[in-house]
C-alpha cells in the first residue's frame, strides 16, 4: 500500500506540474496553432529534482529505522522471528522506493531534453510569426484592409485574443484565413492532407408524439408569461393529439426528416426589457404569448429536436458564441437546422454571431405579427426611397417572415389555434345563448375612452359585459350600467363567450385572437369600419412598423372582415349612428352556429407547419430556368416564357406543352399570371380572382416575352430596383421589369403602373397552401 501510495504521489506531482504546460492554453493562444509552453521549463525540472531528493531521503530514513529495529529486537529471544520477518519486508520497501528514485531521476533527464528541444522549436515558430507579410492574391482583394483594422482595433474585443490574436502580423493572418476567409491560407502552417469525409450518417425521422409533459419541462420557469404559455399547452393537450393523430393518417407515413431547432423568444428576454411578463395578470395584451406557445406545441407534435431560450446567456451557450463583444464568428458550425425568434431575437443574433450570422441567417424563421414587406426588408432600397424603419431592412427573403394572420402574401402565414368543440359543445352552446348579452373586447380602461355615444345605443337593447382589469377602485372610464367582470382567466373568460350573442370591438386592439376565439364560441363579431383604411401612412399606430399596409386596414379585424364576413362578422361605421344600431338590431334576430376556420384548428397550423419544414429552403439556390444567351441582369435569366394563354382568357398558366417543370414550391401547375388595374395591389388583383398572390413565381414573368404574350406592347423595356416592378406604364407604352429578386413584392400599387402579378389557387380552409402543396 505505501509503494502504490508513493507511487500515485509521484503520478500526481507529473501531471500537476507537467501536464498543464503541455495541455493549457492561455487566452492568447490560438487553437489553430501548435504552440508549446516552455515558460515553466525550469521550474518543471526543478520540481522532479526535488521530488528525487524527496525519495532518497525517504530512503536513508527507512535504513536508519530498519537498523534501530533490528538493534533492539534480536535481544528478545524466542520472539526474534517475528521482527526478522518484518526486517525483510522493510528491505524490499527500501530497494522499491529506490527503483522510484531512479525512474524519477530518468524522467528528469528526459523532460529536460524534451523542453529544450521545445524551447528551440518555439523560437523557430515565433520567428515565422513575426515575419509574416500581407499576401497579394487577387482572390482575397479584402485581405490587406482586413490586416490594416485589425492593427488598428484587435484589442476592441476579446474574442480575437480568444481565437489566438496577439498583435503580430501573423496572428492576423492566421485569424483572417483560418477562423475568418477574407485572407489565404498560409503555407508554412501545419496543415491536415484533407480526408474525404465519410457520408454524414442518415437523418433521425421525425414521429408523430403522444405526450406534451417533455415541451412543458423544455419550457422552464420563472415568468409569468411561460406560465400562461405551459398553461394554454396544458389546456390545449388533446386537442393538440388528436390533430397529430388526423394528420399522421393524412401524411400516410410519409418519411421526414426531424430537424433540431431552436426557439428563441426574444421579446421574454431581461436584455430586451421584457415587458409582457408583468403585465400578463394585469391586462396587458396576450396574443404573442399564445401564438408563441402554439407554435412550441405545434414543432413539438411534429417530432422535432427543440431548444427554448429565453435569456441572453442561454441564447449565446446554444448558438456556441465564443467571449467578447459579437465580432467573431461562432466557435463551431451551428448545430440548429432551424431557428425560431422574433425581431428582438434577430437583433441579439446579428449582434452575437459576427460573421456567422450572414452565413446562417437563411435557418432563421421570424415570429412578426404584423408582417415586413419587401420594400421595407430590402436595406438599400429602403434607406434611398424613405421605408427605413428601426424593424426593417434585414435582407431576407419575405417569406422568412411569419405573421399571426395572413393579410400580406410576401410573408408566410403562421397563425395560432383556437379552441374547438365537438357536435354536441356546440349544440349546447347554442341552447344556452342569452340574445341579449354583448361582450366587449377591450381589457384596458384606455380602449373604453370616448365610447359613450356606442355604449349608450347598445345598452338600450343588450346587457354589456366588460372585462376590463382593475386593483381597487373600477376604472372611470367604464360606464355604471356595464357589469365589469375584471380580468378573467381564459377558461372563464371562455365560458363568458358562450353565453354572449354578441363580441363587440371599438378599433383597438388590431388583429387579435379574441375575436375568433368569439366566433368560434358562437358570437357574432361587429367591428368598426375604417375610412380611410389604417395605414403607416395615416395612422400612428403602424408608424415605424415595416409594413405599409396600404388599403388594407379597413377594419379593426381585416381577417375577419375578409375571409369570414357575414353572418359571423359585421362590419358599420360606428359614426353613422342609424347603421350601427340597424346592425345591432339584425344581429339580435340573426342565428349562428360556432365557426372556426380550419387554418386556426389545430390539425390546420400542424399541417401548415409541416408544409413549410418540408419545402421551404431558403439556403440553397432557387431553382432558375436555363440561362438565357441575351440576358440582361440577374433577375432575368431565363429562356423563352414556358407560359401560355389559357384557353378563352386574357392570364397566362404554366404550357402543358413546356415540357419541362422546375423543382418549385408552391408546385408551377398552380401559377397564373394576371394585369392588375392602376389602383390595385396583386394581393388584390389575385384575391378578386379568387386566387392567393405567390411573390415566389415573380422569378417565372419577369421577362420581356410575358408582355407580348398578354399583348402589350412596350416601346422600351429597363430593369430597376422597385417593389413595384414588374410592370407597365401604359400612358407611356413603357415596360419595366425587376433587378433585385429580394424586392419582388404582392403589395404596393402605383396609379402610373398596371402590375404583372402571379397567383396561384388554395386549399379549401388554408390560404397558405395551394391545391397541391401539402
Amino acid at each position: 500500500i505505501f509503494v502504490l501510495g508513493i507511487g500515485f504521489f509521484t503520478l500526481c506531482f507529473l501531471m500537476t506540474s507537467l501536464g498543464g504546460q503541455f495541455s493549457a492554453k492561455r487566452l492568447g493562444d490560438s487553437p489553430f496553432t501548435i504552440r508549446t509552453e516552455v515558460m515553466g521549463a525550469l521550474e518543471s525540472r526543478g520540481v522532479l529534482r526535488r521530488m528525487s531528493d524527496m525519495l532518497e531521503m525517504l530512503m536513508k530514513r527507512m535504513d536508519i529505522l530498519a537498523r534501530l529495529e533490528n538493534s533492539t529486537d534480536f535481544h528478545k529471544g524466542d520472539e526474534a522471528r517475528f521482527p526478522l520477518d518484518r526486517f525483510q519486508p522493510a528491505a524490499g520497501l527500501m530497494e522499491r522506493i529506490q527503483a522510484i528514485a531512479q525512474n524519477v531521476s530518468d524522467i528528469a533527464v528526459k523532460v529536460d531534453q524534451i523542453l529544450r528541444n521545445s524551447l528551440l522549436n518555439g523560437k523557430v515558430m515565433e520567428g515565422r510569426r513575426d515575419q509574416c507579410e500581407v499576401p497579394r492574391d487577387p482572390k482575397f482583394p479584402d485581405c490587406a484592409g482586413k490586416v490594416e483594422w485589425m492593427r488598428a482595433r484587435w484589442t476592441s474585443d476579446p474574442c480575437y485574443a480568444f481565437f489566438g490574436v496577439d498583435g503580430t502580423e501573423c496572428s492576423f493572418l492566421i485569424y483572417l484565413s483560418e477562423v475568418e476567409w477574407f485572407c489565404p491560407p498560409l503555407p508554412w502552417r501545419n496543415r491536415t492532407v484533407a480526408v474525404p469525409s465519410p457520408p454524414p450518417p442518415p437523418r433521425a425521422q421525425a414521429a408523430f408524439r403522444r405526450d406534451l409533459a417533455h415541451l412543458l419541462e423544455l419550457i422552464g420557469t420563472g415568468k409569468e408569461s411561460l406560465s400562461f404559455m405551459k398553461k394554454r399547452i396544458r389546456h390545449l393537450a388533446q386537442q393538440w393529439l388528436r390533430a397529430a393523430r388526423r394528420l399522421e393518417q393524412k401524411l400516410a407515413g410519409r418519411q421526414r426528416d426531424q430537424k433540431h431547432i431552436l426557439i428563441h423568444i426574444g421579446f421574454l428576454t431581461e436584455e430586451s426589457g421584457d415587458v409582457f411578463s408583468p403585465r400578463v395578470l394585469k391586462g396587458g395584451p396576450l396574443g404573442e404569448m399564445v401564438q408563441w406557445a402554439d407554435i412550441l406545441a405545434a414543432l413539438f407534435m411534429l417530432g422535432h429536436s427543440l431548444r427554448v431560450t429565453v435569456s441572453l446567456k442561454e441564447l449565446q451557450s446554444q448558438l456556441g458564441v465564443p467571449p467578447g463583444r459579437g465580432n467573431c464568428p461562432l466557435t463551431s458550425p451551428l448545430p440548429f437546422d432551424l431557428i425560431y425568434t422574433d425581431y428582438h431575437g434577430l437583433q441579439q443574433m446579428k449582434q452575437h454571431m459576427g460573421l456567422s450570422f450572414k452565413k446562417y441567417r437563411c435557418r432563421v424563421r421570424v415570429i412578426d405579427t404584423f408582417g415586413t414587406e419587401p420594400a421595407y426588408n430590402h436595406e438599400e432600397y429602403a434607406t434611398l426611397r424613405g421605408y427605413r424603419t428601426n424593424w426593417g431592412y434585414w435582407n431576407l427573403q419575405p417569406t422568412q417572415f411569419m405573421t399571426m394572420f395572413p393579410h400580406t402574401p410576401d410573408n408566410s402565414f403562421m397563425g395560432f389555434v383556437s379552441e374547438e368543440l365537438n357536435q354536441t359543445e356546440k349544440q349546447l352552446i347554442k341552447a344556452n345563448k342569452v340574445s341579449s348579452m354583448a361582450v366587449v373586447y377591450g381589457k384596458e380602461a384606455s380602449i373604453w375612452k370616448g365610447k359613450e355615444k356606442f355604449l349608450a345605443i347598445l345598452n338600450k337593447y343588450m346587457e354589456i359585459h366588460g372585462t376590463v382589469y382593475y386593483e381597487t377602485q373600477r376604472p372611470p372610464e367604464v360606464p355604471a350600467f356595464v357589469k365589469n367582470h375584471g380580468l378573467l382567466p381564459q377558461h372563464e373568460f371562455q365560458q363568458l363567450l358562450r353565453k354572449a350573442k354578441l363580441f363587440i370591438g371599438f378599433g383597438f386592439p388590431y388583429e387579435g385572437p379574441a375575436p375568433l376565439e368569439a366566433i368560434a364560441n358562437g358570437c357574432v363579431f361587429l367591428q368598426a369600419r375604417f375610412n380611410p383604411p389604417h395605414s403607416s401612412l395615416n395612422h400612428e399606430f403602424f408608424r415605424g412598423k415595416p409594413t405599409s399596409r396600404e388599403a388594407s386596414v379597413s377594419s379593426q379585424h381585416p381577417y375577419a372582415e375578409d375571409f369570414i364576413g357575414k353572418p359571423h362578422v359585421w362590419t358599420v361605421d360606428y359614426n353613422n349612428s342609424e347603421e350601427f344600431e340597424a346592425a345591432i338590431k339584425t344581429i339580435m334576430r340573426t342565428q349562428v352556429d360556432p365557426y372556426l376556420p380550419y387554418e386556426y384548428t389545430s390539425e390546420g397550423m400542424l399541417e401548415r407547419i409541416h408544409a413549410y419544414i418540408q419545402h421551404q429552403d431558403f439556403c440553397s439556390t432557387p431553382s432558375l430556368l436555363p440561362p438565357s444567351p441575351k440576358t440582361k441582369s440577374p433577375a432575368m435569366q431565363s429562356p423563352p416564357s414556358p407560359l401560355a394563354l389559357s384557353p378563352n382568357s386574357t392570364h397566362l398558366v404554366w404550357s402543358p406543352s413546356a415540357g419541362w417543370a422546375p423543382q418549385a414550391w408552391p408546385p408551377v401547375a398552380s401559377l397564373q399570371v394576371w394585369v392588375s388595374e392602376p389602383q390595385h395591389t396583386c394581393t388584390e388583383t389575385c384575391r378578386r380572382r379568387g386566387l392567393v398572390c405567390e411573390p415566389t413565381f415573380f422569378r417565372f414573368l419577369n421577362k420581356e416575352e410575358v408582355f407580348l404574350q398578354l399583348s402589350i406592347a412596350c416601346d422600351s423595356t429597363e430593369y430597376e430596383m422597385n417593389h413595384l416592378y414588374p410592370a407597365v406604364a401604359e400612358n407611356v407604352r413603357e415596360c419595366y421589369l425587376q433587378k433585385e429578386p429580394l424586392l419582388f413584392s404582392c403589395a404596393g400599387y402605383n396609379p402610373k403602373y398596371r402590375r404583372l402579378c402571379p397567383c396561384r389557387d388554395f386549399r379549401q380552409g388554408q390560404v397558405a397552401l395551394c391545391r397541391d402543396c401539402l
